[in-house]
């Protein structure tokens, strides 16, 4: 029996062989009626595409007064010189997401106590009702004090306990952290309202110590359709409020000083307000966005905002932190909010953004509105 098994076996083997040896080579051939499937010629390159562009509009009359009776009708936009069909169109409305971005170097320590009262202001005058916010602090390190949230009470309580650090201030970094917050806060649509991206930053016009370029943080920005608002703290401010502190060895009664003060050159309000120079900034926010690897040394917060759509408030002159903040809320909340889909939105490069409004009187209207976004080519 076992030698029979064998042979079964052995006859079995010799009759598969042949049929491996007859099975074509190549592959099957098709069915009848069934579409070939054709191999990829190349993997495509996969493009940066933008779905929606947010811009806020405000619009200020001959005498300065914010205009807040115009319609959808009476906007055009244009990307890259094309007219856009304006898909979502508000006025003040849209609840805000508010990443609030505070230096606590010890350069601006002086003013600190004056930035610890800001709280309601931020949660009362800009937040709105239906608004949420974070807080950013830095200075040589850049610190998540508090995720988004709509309590009040827990925004103010964190900005009224800020603690001084060191003498860095790592601005750009710290507006990259703002940036990557807000991205992933919802955008409006046609069919339903999201929340505006809104960052306010109270902070020196210079960095120190960021490795993220300015011009790159921008560029996240605009393509994240984040408006930036500053108020620019002043070191000089800082310094006059501060108290001064004598190291000198005390040879004679408090008060009476044995030598005449060293010749000098004090800082003044005309130097300081020399730093904001009278420049195209406009053009500079271009350039930034275009150049993201050269540095950008002068007008920072006034590039950025203008970037983005928003404004710098200097506060050495008679302006005060608290004045500044109340200016800003009360913009937000009084201008228009634009969204359209680009006809070219997988066109790389820079694209230009232009809002005009086409009534009758609009020669005497000032319009403002970020300048465009850019599109870099995928990287390989």
């Amino acid at each position: 029996m076992r030698i029979a098994g064998l042979l079964m076996t052995l006859l079995f083997v010799l009759a598969v062989i042949p049929a491996y040896g007859q099975a074509p080579q190549g592959p099957l051939a098709p069915k009848s009626g069934v579409e070939l499937q054709q191999a990829p010629k190349g993997i495509p390159l996969v493009k940066v595409r933008v779905s929606l562009v947010n811009t806020p509009v405000t619009v200020h009359n001959s005498r300065g007064e914010m205009v807040h009776n115009l319609e959808a009708g009476d906007f055009q936009v244009t990307d890259n010189g094309a007219t856009q069909k304006i898909s979502h169109f508000d006025l003040g409305g849209d609840p805000i997401s508010l990443v609030i971005l505070v230096e606590t170097s010890s350069r601006i320590a002086a003013l600190l106590p004056e930035v610890y009262k800001t709280g309601i202001l931020f949660t009362q005058t800009v937040m709105g009702p239906n608004g949420e916010a974070a807080v950013v602090a830095f200075n040589d390190s850049v610190d998540k004090l508090q995720d988004f949230t709509t309590n009040s009470d827990a925004i103010e309580h964190t900005i009224a306990r800020l603690g001084q650090g060191t003498s860095g201030a790592k601005l750009y970094d710290a507006m990259a952290v703002g940036v990557e917050m807000l991205t992933a806060r919802p955008l409006p649509t046609p069919d339903k309202p999201g929340r505006r991206r809104v960052m306010m930053i109270l902070a020196e016009a210079t960095d120190d110590g960021s490795s993220a370029k300015l011009g790159e943080v921008l560029r996240q920005a605009q393509l994240a359709n984040v408006t930036i608002y500053s108020v620019g703290l002043s070191t000089t401010r800082a310094e006059l409020q501060a108290k001064p502190k004598d190291t000198r060895p005390q040879i004679t009664p408090p008060g009476v000083y044995p030598m005449p003060p060293q010749p000098g050159v004090a800082q003044t309000p005309n130097t300081e307000a020399n730093r904001y120079g009278n420049i195209d900034l406009m053009a500079a926010a271009v350039w930034a966005v275009q150049h993201i690897h050269d540095a950008v040394k002068e007008n920072a917060l006034e590039v950025a905002t203008t970037a983005t759509g928003g404004i710098h408030l200097a506060t050495f002159r008679d302006r005060s932190i608290e004045k500044a903040i109340d200016e800003i809320g009360g913009e937000l909340h009084s201008q228009y909010s634009i969204s359209y889909t680009p006809t070219d939105a997988d066109v790389t490069g820079y694209h230009e953004i232009k809002v005009n409004v086409v009534r009758n009187d609009a020669k005497n209207l000032k319009v403002r509105a970020r300048p465009g976004y850019f599109l870099a080519e995928p990287e390989s």
